[in-house]
């Protein structure tokens, strides 16, 4: 069972002002580890007060925002950063 990764316009965004090498890594590690998972959750951690219902994965110092939709089986990346800026 493979879950889809889709990326938000703000996600694609964040994803062209970093560099090179970690935006390879962060898009490796969503196609390999995540989607081929047969739950993401297991390498995530769920966000919590403002930001219920997210879920986060660290790639390095960067953190990967997404929204995950059980019933398409789809992972919605909304936000992607450093860690000390994502959750600001």
């Amino acid at each position: 069972m493979a879950w889809t990764i889709e990326f938000d316009d703000r996600a694609i965004a964040d994803l062209k002002a970093l560099d090179t090498a970690i935006r390879r890594r962060i898009v490796r590690y969503l196609e390999h580890r995540i989607a081929q998972a047969p739950d993401p959750r297991q390498y995530g951690a769920a966000l919590r007060h403002d930001l219920s219902g997210l879920w986060r994965y660290q790639v390095d110092d960067y953190r990967v925002i997404v929204r995950l939709e059980q019933d398409r089986l789809t992972v919605l990346v909304i936000g992607i950063g450093h860690r000390r800026e994502i959750y600001q």
